[in-house]
């Protein structure tokens, strides 16, 4: 049990660590290390892992991990790996807090956090791909999908909405 504890502990500290800019740019990584490298679960299960992640309150990445450290070790797995999810930013906020105001100002900073931005879009657009290929089976769940992304640039609405809406229709075209 304390070989499990550590592999997870490792392994979120790991995705928290190189995860920079939030929960969506940590799902390759989390696909990575649960999938690939430990095949701790099926593509099919990590895509309902981050499918629960994103339908509950708090941040996606805090929910995926403590969801997957509970399919895999219960609540002390839940627990270890929560925390190396999180310890990474907690210990770089404490210690980057009053150098990242000054830094806001500096020219050669705002370069660097305009880099940073652009590859945290290229990851959410990998995230979004990766999930893509397994959620979108067939031509109901490609009309979902089209139907909500449609509307989601049509209208600014609440991301529940969308939530909501994703699993009413998923009960209605898959009633089994």
């Amino acid at each position: 049990m304390i070989t499990i504890l550590l592999t997870l502990y490792w392994s979120f500290l790991k995705i928290g660590l190189f995860s920079i800019g939030g929960g969506y740019a940590m799902i390759p990584l989390m696909e990575a290390e649960l999938i690939t490298i430990h095949g701790w679960m099926s593509a099919s299960e990590f895509l309902d892992l981050i499918a629960i992640a994103e339908a509950t309150p708090g941040p996606v990445s805090v929910n995926a991990a403590t969801f997957a450290g509970y399919r895999l070790a219960g609540v002390a797995g839940a627990l270890t790996a929560t925390l190396g999810i999180i310890t990474p930013s907690l210990v770089l906020l404490l210690i980057l807090s009053r150098l990242l105001l000054r830094a806001t100002q500096n020219p050669r900073a705002e370069n660097f956090l305009n880099g940073l931005r652009s590859a945290l879009v290229a990851l959410i657009l990998l995230a979004s791909f990766t999930l893509g290929r397994s959620a979108i089976l067939d031509l109901p769940t490609a009309l979902v999908f089209g139907g909500l992304l449609v509307f989601s640039i049509w209208k600014n609405i609440s991301p529940l909405f969308f939530i909501i809406a994703g699993a009413v229709l998923g009960l209605l075209l898959f009633p089994y």
